[in-house]
């Protein structure tokens, strides 16, 4: 088994030994779209990399700056040291997530971990320590003797279901446990894992933290989960929200909590309150119903989000509120009551092709709007909302989420809160790639349908 090294490369000269001894360090960042993009260079240049950080052409980058200040920085974090398996690249591995800085020194306005940051600061600022966890789902598929993927349908790895974990029927039990070793080597906390729902759909669930860490997480677990899956499985993992119209999608449920930062009092705990959450708790979600229609364009930032986000694979279509019920957008999880530390909230329509650093960013905002303005949320919505009628519905005052990408950036243009959270520069450049993205997708599939298409597959499947 890997050693801890995330564990062990606390002090600055040991992650220095620990570079010399590989062969190459991996640089990596997100582009604005959540890309892993990244610069490998030799394990000789450790020193310099650690004190100066390396160049690259920022014009380059999607969300990036203009030809003619293009020199940017990638400065590497040392809390962010691992070390790849060595069949990851048949050669000595180590990583480093990075900060973008221009040549001054100054940060990137543009950054998303840098976009993060600032609102992890902020929210700490206002007396707020707060915390995030998510829940990452994927399908795993086989490939061909030609590396082919496709049709899909026929690549998949097994055809067993929720929970299934017999040896002799679930095939990707031993890929999870190699998974989970790998993941506590980058000093990923990992909790449980089990097969879900859909044939050869996974699982993996990592302890949580502040916001920005736990987007740390999230990049380093899908780069994880790709490279096993491709070096020892031959196999490809996908993140791709829906990969077939007739099976259940993957989504990336949130959890989000909120503590006193002096007291460490949970200031989403209340004993006598509705699922013993507090009245904070309850404007936080009024926040995020409020902006959750202008949300999903970060949160379910895709053309191939809107084909997971409709009614009947337990995927959240309404903009509602309850306990445990799986139905409604914003869910409270059950808890003993006794046990106040585990007092949050579950946000369900966020999926894993989001850039972390950006869909934590504005949902946090989105929440502390709610708080700051004291938004009362509707009644919350106990029963099962996709078995009422419309009429119904209406009279419960329940919304409905944007049924395409278009509709989610109709709404994020017209929706201050959202907008000013990464900065409004940074939110004209993100709609205007999620609006050439909705354009190469009508170009190629003129009529839009509700069944996956194969634009979307080549496009998402291997993100």
């Amino acid at each position: 088994m890997l050693q801890n090294y995330s564990k062990e490369a606390e002090s600055l000269d040991l992650n220095l030994k620990l570079m010399k001894n590989a062969d190459y360090i991996l640089l990596h960042f997100t582009d604005m779209l959540g890309m892993l993009r990244g610069r490998t260079v030799p394990a000789e240049e450790a020193e310099n990399v650690l004190a100066e950080g390396v160049g690259f052409d920022g014009s380059s980058l999607v969300g990036g700056v203009s030809i003619e200040e293009s020199d940017m920085i990638m400065k590497p974090d040392p809390s962010t040291f691992t070390v790849c398996p060595y069949y990851f690249y048949d050669k000595s591995v180590v990583t480093f997530l990075c900060n973008i800085q221009r040549p001054d020194g100054k940060q990137f306005e543009s950054d998303p971990r840098y976009l993060c940051q600032k609102t992890l600061e902020k929210t700490q600022k206002e007396g707020y320590r707060p915390t995030a966890a998510a829940e990452l789902e994927f399908y795993l598929v086989k490939k061909d003797k030609k590396g082919e993927v496709y049709p899909v349908e026929n690549h998949l790895i097994d055809k067993q279901r929720y929970f299934d974990i017999a040896p002799d029927r679930d095939v990707t039990e031993a890929y999870r446990m190699d998974l989970s070793n790998i993941l506590s080597a980058m000093g990923i906390m990992v909790e449980r894992m089990h097969h879900e729902v859909g044939s050869a759909q996974n699982e993996i669930t990592f302890k949580y933290s502040n916001p920005l860490a736990t987007s740390d997480s999230i990049v380093r677990y899908k780069f994880a989960t790709k490279a096993l899956a491709d070096k020892k499985y031959s196999w490809t993992a996908t993140f791709m929200p829906k990969p077939w119209s007739d099976r259940a999608g993957s989504g990336m449920h949130v959890h989000l909590g909120l503590f006193d930062q002096k007291t460490g009092k949970n200031l989403f705990y209340d004993a006598n309150g509705y699922a013993h959450v507090s009245q904070k708790c309850r404007y936080f979600i009024g926040g995020i119903l409020d902006h959750a229609r202008a949300l999903c364009a970060v949160v379910a930032p895709t053309v191939n989000s809107y084909k997971r986000l409709v009614p009947g694979f337990e995927a959240p279509v309404y903009v509602a509120w309850s306990q445990r019920n799986r139905s409604a957008l914003v869910r409270i999880p059950a808890f003993s009551p006794e046990n106040e530390k585990e007092a949050r909230i579950e946000f369900r329509c966020p999926d894993a092709l989001c850039n972390p650093y950006l869909a934590y960013t504005v949902i946090f905002e989105a929440g502390l709007d709610g708080i700051r303005k004291k938004i009362e949320p509707p009644e919350p919505v106990d029963m099962n909302i996709y078995h009422i009628s419309e009429a119904q519905r209406k009279e419960l005052g329940v919304k409905v989420l944007p049924s395409s990408l278009r509709e989610a950036l109709d709404e994020w243009e017209n929706d201050d809160i959202c907008k000013e959270a990464i900065g409004r520069e940074n939110a004209d450049k993100y709609f205007a790639l999620k609006m050439k993205e909705w354009k190469e997708y009508q170009a190629s599939v003129p009529k839009h349908t509700t069944k996956v298409t194969r634009w979307e597959l080549e496009k998402y499947l291997y993100n």
